[in-house]
This record gives structure tokens, C-alpha cells and sequence, in this order.
């Protein structure tokens, strides 16, 4: 089935998501405040239009933009995200839109380990598709039917959008421990814990402790933690190296949101909390480190 797809942002994953999509179906695209590739001038004729609205864009602008195509939305069109953060409010992208569309319009996310790059060079990516409405996954065939992206149905909308989401905070200590050469072993412990962490994490919010055992957590996580390519591995590896200047980035902003608007009692999970404190105070990375270590082997209290 052809479908109409209207993609919002044309960064990386948006050439991407044309890079999958545009051979089989009819692609527009919005970014910058102006319509790239379309039929019409403004972004709610496009909208109109559409049956699979694309948000490749930073969760930040999701509320304005979901706020301002609302009103012009088809009854039978599905909104989908890939953005993997928290907005300025401390609310997922799933959230959002749960807000803004109140049941009266569809909606999902796509998670998983899918890096712009390798799609568009013709590698494989794979994702979690959630959806408000498991009838739209009949849409979400024929979206990706054929392309680059293995796409599978997934339940717990919110459980998979904070896995997501909370990795990158983890991701910060893969690469402070490949900088530290702490050994393999390491890594294991930090796969562990970290989906250990947040298994309890996405059951406090009511979640289901299996969720982060999937493509939206820990399919995820090892991609972004393990890559040298990933921004959050990189992180890591400049924090030890005292590289201060830029300490910014996705799993950045989570901590400060998280501690912001009290999301979780943070402090509750000693992995998280060593990521939140060594970015809030770089300059004590070797001696919290340390406290984190003699507590794992039982010669410390939890040093929270």
C-alpha cells in the first residue's frame, strides 16, 4: 500500500527516514518552517493531506508543532516520533502528544538501535514501533515493509519511551570506563546494571519490567554505548580526559530534567546517580568512581 508520508525535520534522520521510505511511497517534507518537498505551501495543507505524519525532530518543538497540526490532522492519519529525549517540561514525546491529541488522534513511537548513517548507507536498523491504536500497526507494514528497518509491534508506550530515553544516561559510563581501560568486564557490569536500573525505573511508572529487554532498551543501549561513533560514548571518554567545555547532549539534559522535576527518585539507583554526579561535578570522577567501586564490592555504603 502507497502511503502519504509527511516528514517534519530533514537533519540526519530525516534524510534517513526519505532514504527508506521515498521509493515506495508519496514522501513530503517540512523543515525550517517551510514545506522541502510537497504539493502545497504551508505545513497544514500538507498535513491535510497526510496519513503518516514523521517527527524527526528534537522533542522540544513536538508541543508547538502537535499543538499547531491538531486542528488539520484526517481522521484516519497516524502521528509517529523517533525523538528520544525530554522536552523542556520534563515530558516524553509520547507524553505530548498523549496530551495534545487527548483520543482524538493516533499516534506512536519508532525506538531502536537505527543509526542514520548506516540506514542511509543501506545497513539494517531495528525498532519498537508502540502505537496508541495496535490497529495502526497495519500501517506501519506497509510503512517500512521492504525497507532498511525492521520494524516490530511492541506494547508499553511509556515503559519503552523513559528505556529510550534513560539510556543515554548510562551510555555516559560505557565510555568513561573504555577511557579508564577498567577492561570487559566492566562493560558487562554496566549492561547489567544499568538495565537492571531501569527495569525498576519503568516500573515505578507503572511499566513492565520486561520492557527494557528489548529493541528500545537494551538493543539500544549496547548500540549507543558501545559505539565509537556515539555522542554519549564520546561524552564519557572527554569527561575523564577533562574535556569540560561542551558537557551537553541528550542523556545530559535527561539528568537535569530527572533532577529538575523529580521524574524518579534518582538517588534510589546508584549507576544513575554516578552518571548524574560525575556530569554535575566532572572534577570528582575519580573519587566517585572509587566510592562506586568499594561499594559494588561490599567495603562502602551505597555512596548516595
Amino acid at each position: 500500500m502507497k502511503l502519504r508520508i509527511l516528514i517534519l525535520g530533514y537533519g540526519e534522520m530525516g534524510h534517513a527516514m526519505e532514504f527508506l521510505l521515498a521509493d515506495r511511497h508519496d514522501v513530503r517534507i517540512w523543515n525550517m518552517g517551510e514545506v522541502v518537498k510537497g504539493s502545497h505551501a504551508t505545513l497544514e495543507e500538507e498535513v491535510a493531506e497526510a496519513q503518516v505524519v514523521l517527527f524527526c525532530l528534537p522533542v522540544n518543538p513536538h508541543w508547538e508543532i502537535a499543538q499547531r497540526i491538531a486542528p488539520f490532522l484526517s481522521a484516519d492519519s497516524v502521528c509517529l516520533t523517533i525523538a528520544k529525549g525530554l522536552d523542556e517540561s520534563g515530558r516524553t514525546a509520547a507524553q505530548v502528544f498523549d496530551q495534545v491529541f487527548d483520543g482524538r488522534h493516533h499516534f506512536g513511537v519508532i525506538y531502536g538501535p537505527m543509526i542514520s548513517e548506516e540506514l542511509r548507507a543501506g545497513k539494517l536498523g531495528f525498532a519498537d514501533a508502540v502505537l496508541s491504536d495496535t490497529a495502526d500497526f497495519e500501517v506501519m507494514r506497509s510503512l517500512f515493509r521492504g525497507s532498511g528497518l525492521v520494524c516490530q509491534q511492541a506494547s508499553d508506550l511509556h515503559g519503552r519511551s523513559w528505556s529510550v530515553i534513560l539510556k543515554n544516561v548510562y551510555a555516559i559510563l560505557f565510555g568513561m570506563a573504555d577511557e579508564l581501560k577498567l577492561g570487559d568486564n566492566m562493560r558487562g557490569h554496566l549492561v547489567a546494571a544499568s538495565i537492571a536500573e531501569l527495569s525498576g525505573i519503568v516500573q515505578a511508572f507503572g511499566g513492565q519490567a520486561h520492557t527494557p529487554y528489548s529493541y528500545a532498551g537494551l538493543g539500544d543501549l549496547i548500540t549507543t554505548a558501545t559505539s565509537e561513533d556515539s555522542h554519549h560514548h564520546s561524552l564519557g571518554r572527554k569527561l575523564v580526559r577533562g574535556e569540560w567545555d561542551d558537557i551537553s547532549g541528550e542523556g545530559v539534559h535527561t539528568l537535569h530534567m530527572v533532577e529538575k522535576f523529580g521524574v524518579f527518585d534518582w538517588q534510589a539507583y546508584p549507576l544513575f546517580a554516578l552518571s548524574h554526579d560525575i556530569v554535575t561535578a566532572p572534577q570528582h570522577l575519580r573519587e566517585r568512581l572509587e566510592e562506586y567501586l568499594l561499594f559494588l564490592r561490599g567495603t562502602e555504603s551505597c555512596p548516595i
